[in-house]
């Protein structure tokens, strides 16, 4: 078997084990495979088999790490983030070579995976612009609901530090989203401030 099928074969099964399910009844994990993979294939014309499975790995098995394991607090947060990226990155690398992609080929995955080379490494920065154009076509609304009690400001800020993390293309593609009145206000506040 191709070991590139085989791959995204392994990926999918540990997307299937994400006990969190879509309204449809799918693995979150895997709908937001799709959704990143999907963003990569429109950011990045041809984007090899190597990055489209990078993409699938996104958040690979993030379930397995709640964010309540870690202090709830903003540094708590960022040693969870810092956590999975090695982690999931670590996964992907091992999944990979099981399948039997080269060793190359499966370090070149983990480093976008673990985010390491954000704005020098076109892979990385490909896998980072979809993640945030997933999380503002899919799920700020929810973001945004679950963090009511946060001042506006601070959703501003948030917006634009996410912003900056973007490439050229990226940015474009995000401001031609339909984002909710309200949500796209905060987008436009913080792209313009």
């Amino acid at each position: 078997m191709d070991p590139f099928v085989r791959a995204r074969e392994l990926i999918d099964d540990a997307h299937a084990a994400d006990p969190a399910r879509t309204a449809d009844g799918r693995p979150a994990e895997m709908a937001y495979a799709d959704r990143v993979e999907a963003w990569v294939v429109r950011l990045v014309p041809g984007a090899s088999p190597l990055l489209r499975l990078a993409a699938r790995c996104q958040h690979l098995e993030r379930w397995s790490v709640p964010r309540t394991t870690f202090p709830m607090d903003k540094p708590g947060y960022h040693a969870w983030r810092r956590s999975l990226y090695a982690k999931q990155a670590g996964r992907a690398r091992e999944l990979l070579l099981t399948a039997g992609v080269t060793a190359a080929e499966a370090d070149e995955v983990a480093v976008w995976v673990a985010k390491s080379g954000l704005k020098t490494n076109p892979g990385t920065q490909a896998l980072e612009d979809a993640a945030v154009l997933v999380f503002l076509e899919n799920e700020i609304g929810a973001f945004a609901a679950q963090h009511a009690d946060y001042p506006r400001e601070k959703f501003v800020d948030i917006l634009r530090k996410t912003w900056r993390k973007l490439s050229p293309a990226a940015q474009q593609a995000a401001g031609g989203l339909e984002l909710p009145p309200v949500i796209a206000a905060l987008v436009r506040e913080a792209v313009e401030n």
